[in-house]
């Protein structure tokens, strides 16, 4: 049997073992290597490499992808191409954002980061409030807020959460600036929409349209939200996929500096209609994976701040 049967009669999936390039690598938008082949080949009793040979041969074959190679001693690094990756612009909002965890996740966040946590929830100069008591925060920063700093806490590691710092809105402050990169992308689409531009249908949309080099980091990080959701839940981890969201909201936001979508934007303004359209779906899909994001970590993902 090829690798890929293999994988599949084994009952061994790729999801969570996708990481960036190795060293040696291009670690171009739009490249990943896997350990897959590692975890073949101790199933199996081939080498990695072997695996990962046989899982890039097969692969090459595929139209959407560009270069498929062994890496790194065993890792399968594939590159797609890019009109594959700009396709995100338009393939992530047709999805539309995934349902949130509705339950009240709190404890169940400490819980997977291994957190011991002391909670501060006077703002300066204060009565210092009872630091024992969770509600007490939750009660000063509202349910979001915390349970948003629960998730990013690292496991194993005692943190105090001031939830004075919470709720600031800079962009220094993380769940302030993932709320606000949402709410951002949202409110580039209803000023949009507003003045009568909209995204036409998906059948004209142009990938080659979204070759900036930021438009290319923006489709990149948001590509690789299925796969930081499922290495977050495989090694309990609910703090990586935070932080994920947080570089892809800062992402997000530096894209939009060089690329802005509408066409009053300076000399980096659209030329175009195709090109301002381009740009509103590559806004619609930041939008879809923050929001996405948010509701997975038990968080409403606000249109205006």
């Amino acid at each position: 049997m090829i690798p890929g049967d293999i994988a599949a009669a084994l009952g061994v999936r790729a999801s969570g073992t996708w990481r960036p390039a190795p060293p040696g690598a291009s670690g171009a938008p739009g490249t990943y290597a896997t350990s897959l082949p590692f975890r073949l080949a101790g199933a199996t009793g081939r080498e990695p490499g072997q695996v990962a040979a046989g899982l890039a041969a097969t692969l090459r074959r595929v139209a959407w992808i560009s270069a498929a190679s062994v890496t790194g001693g065993g890792y399968l690094t594939v590159t797609a191409t890019p009109a594959a990756l700009a396709a995100l612009a338009v393939r992530v909002p047709a999805a539309g954002a995934g349902e949130g965890v509705a339950a009240d996740i709190t404890g169940r966040l400490a819980e997977a980061a291994g957190a011991k946590v002391t909670v501060r929830t006077e703002p300066p100069c204060s009565p210092r409030p009872d630091l024992s008591a969770p509600a007490a925060a939750v009660a000063f920063a509202g349910p979001e807020a915390i349970r948003y700093a629960l998730a990013r806490t690292p496991p194993g590691r005692a943190v105090a959460i001031d939830a004075a710092a919470c709720v600031r809105n800079v962009l220094g402050n993380p769940f302030f600036a993932v709320r606000y990169a949402h709410a951002h992308a949202a409110s580039l689409l209803r000023w949009a929409a507003d003045l009568g531009i909209d995204r036409g249908p998906p059948d004209a949309f142009r990938p080659d349209l979204l070759g900036h080099p930021s438009e290319r980091e923006l489709l990149g990080a948001i590509s690789w939200q299925p796969e930081r959701v499922a290495a977050g839940a495989r090694r309990r981890r609910p703090d990586a996929f935070a932080r994920y969201l947080e570089g892809l909201a800062g992402v997000w936001l530096g894209c939009h500096e060089s690329c802005p979508a509408l066409p009053f934007g300076g000399r980096s303004a659209p030329r175009d209609r195709p090109e301002v359209a381009a740009r509103l779906w590559l806004a619609a899909a930041a939008q879809t994976a923050l929001g996405t994001g948010m509701q997975l970590l038990g968080m409403a993902a606000p249109e205006r701040l």
